[in-house]
């Protein structure tokens, strides 16, 4: 049996600041009552953490990653956990790559009778990071989200000229990117040509 790959295989560029294709991560998409005790709680148990609030994202683990670059963000990020708002009745469950399909089997049984959807989505996505003191630029000039504004905490579903995509920090200066594996390709195009040398337009 061959071995799971992350779309672009760690494919990275260093310009005003660094892109990089962030390998594999565990994603399960969640769909239910929010409000519901009984979904806090299976939530909880899957990701480690309590559901956020609107536009919000929790993370257990995640900000040791944040000044590191190459393999060891790449190790940081994979081992992080947690759940970000995507709308009022759906959430995405973030744990290991190798632990999705356990985090769907927690929910299916914690919420046994319930109403709700969990999918492991994991291998339908690919993630990407923007690090480095110029990242909210290189993100400025891709996505109409107000980058001068934004802080960690928050999550945002938005586009990238053409790709939809979500967007959160996990460290001072340094952005997560998830999009559908489908346009991987595209999606490190756009941020390795807006991080270009000489690029920098002094916005943020």
């Amino acid at each position: 049996m061959s071995d799971t790959v992350s779309a672009l295989q760690g494919a990275a560029f260093e310009g005003i600041a660094r892109v990089e294709e962030a390998g594999l991560r565990g994603m399960v998409t969640f769909r239910g009552d929010l409000t519901a005790a009984k979904v806090k709680t299976a939530v909880k148990a899957a990701s480690g953490v309590a559901i956020p609030g609107q536009r919000g994202i929790a993370m257990s683990g995640e900000g040791g990653a944040a000044a590191a670059t190459g393999a060891a963000a790449a190790t940081g990020a994979a081992a992080a956990t947690g759940a970000a708002w995507m709308s009022p009745d759906e959430l995405l469950i973030l744990v290991p790559h190798a632990e999705a399909d356990a985090a769907v089997a927690t929910l299916n049984d914690k919420l046994s009778g319930t109403h709700f959807m969990a999918e492991n989505v994991s291998d339908a996505r690919a993630v990407f990071t923007v690090t480095g003191g110029k990242a909210r630029e290189v993100i400025g000039k891709l996505a109409p989200v107000d980058m001068g504004a934004f802080g960690q905490g928050e999550i945002r579903r938005t586009r990238f000229a053409q790709v939809p995509a979500a967007l959160w920090m996990h460290g001072e200066e340094a952005f997560t990117i998830v999009c559908f594996r489908s346009v991987a390709d595209y999606m490190f195009g756009l941020l390795r040509a807006a991080a270009q040398e000489g690029s920098e337009v002094g916005v943020y």
